[in-house]
């Protein structure tokens, strides 16, 4: 087993972050407002995906090289990273749901309606966050400043 890749992590938690305060400009207007322009929910869709990917992209990593068991989907990802302490079980499951978003903007986007993406952007959005925060408290950890 390979160890984890730290700068990979914090490189993929960067992209997070910068999707993050895109997504949250964007949940500043009021949903009218929003909706009114076409891009402002392209660009949040887009800018979800990518949140979304780099989230994923950087379980799917730690899980990986940490010997978590192998996830059925990428839902199942977070599950596992709770699993292995990283993050809480009830991040998991919301965090689960962050990735079921993202699998319906990538496959069915033509069925997303374009309020429930408002919705995500004031309600949902925030688990981005809480995503970072605990995989930044354990990396502090595996690395502490010396």
């Amino acid at each position: 087993m390979r160890p984890v890749d730290l700068d990979r992590v914090r490189d993929l938690l960067g992209h997070v972050a910068d999707a993050r305060r895109r997504l949250a400009e964007l949940g500043r207007l009021p949903e009218e407002q929003f909706l009114a322009d076409f891009r402002n929910v392209g660009t949040a869709k887009d800018l979800a995906v990518v949140a979304a990917e780099g989230s994923i992209d950087g379980c799917n990593h730690l899980v990986a090289r940490l010997g978590g068991r192998a996830p059925r989907d990428y839902p199942d990802c977070f599950a596992v990273l709770a699993e292995l302490g990283i993050v809480s079980a009830e991040l998991a499951s919301r965090l689960g749901r962050l990735a079921r978003f993202r699998n319906l903007l990538v496959h069915l986007y033509a069925q997303v309606d374009d309020r429930r993406v408002h919705v995500f952007l004031r309600q949902d959005a925030g688990d981005l966050d809480a995503f970072q925060d605990a995989v930044l408290a354990w990396l502090r950890q595996q690395d502490p400043p010396g």
